[in-house]
């Protein structure tokens, strides 16, 4: 299985560290963000990571190499001076990450959710790993029914962790589903995932399970000063 970091962001909440350094490179328990993602990918088996990359884009590749270093072969999706969003970003990604199903991770996210849970295969079109709602983020985002399944709605609502696996036919009708938003008409295109998720949820092909383990989004300067403080313990 290859892998996808999302890594391509302003980090504007989290200024004036990212002024200089992209939020995934920022330094957490002595190491950079993404580089837990990284140790935790090679010790699954994962070869092949994409990171895509916009901010601050020149930082990565010096910082991180080739990949090497964890016994990875590291590509990076350059998106030019704008962010191309989370659909976008995959899409121009798919070039490296071929036709099987692959990992997504948010370079801005820690968890102790262990890789090895996720399916090699998933049931629909992608499967979605949820946490409890963090005070930043009250109403959730999913819904996830006894049956592993997702949904836009429902009472019980949990928030999307940045973790998951797609199958790249997520995003073959996505200008159908897209429309003319702002952005999905430039070159490369710019959309987010959501909408297609959403699309996917209403058919019944997006599943998911419940992480009730350590998970944090790390955006702003004072959550990633806590984590750094738990990591370093």
């Amino acid at each position: 299985m290859k892998a996808l970091i999302f890594a391509a962001g302003k980090g504007e909440r989290m200024r004036p560290l990212t002024e200089h350094t992209p939020k995934p490179l920022l330094m957490a328990g002595g190491k950079p963000l993404i580089a837990w993602h990284l140790e935790k990918l090679a010790a699954i088996g994962v070869r092949d990571v994409v990171i895509n990359v916009a901010w601050l884009a020149d930082c990565f590749e010096p910082t991180l190499g080739d990949g090497a270093r964890w016994g990875l072969r590291l590509h990076y999706s350059r998106e030019g001076a704008e962010p191309l969003e989370t659909g976008g970003g995959m899409l121009h990604a798919l070039e490296w990450l071929g036709d099987a199903p692959f990992l997504v991770v948010n370079g801005d996210i820690w968890s102790d959710y262990d890789f090895a849970r996720l399916p090699r295969e998933p049931e629909g079109s992608a499967h979605l790993v949820l946490v409890d709602n963090p005070p930043q983020h009250p109403h959730g985002d999913f819904s996830l029914d006894a049956a592993g399944h997702l949904h836009v709605d429902g009472e019980s609502r949990l928030t999307y962790a940045g973790i998951g696996v797609y199958r790249p036919a997520l995003l073959d009708n996505w200008r159908a589903i897209i429309g003319d938003a702002a952005g999905a008409n430039q070159t490369p295109p710019r959309f987010k995932i959501v909408p297609l998720l959403w699309a996917a949820m209403a058919r019944g092909l997006v599943t998911g399970e419940h992480h009730g383990g350590r998970w944090t989004d790390v955006g702003t300067p004072e959550r990633l000063a806590d984590l750094d403080r738990f990591l370093s313990l």
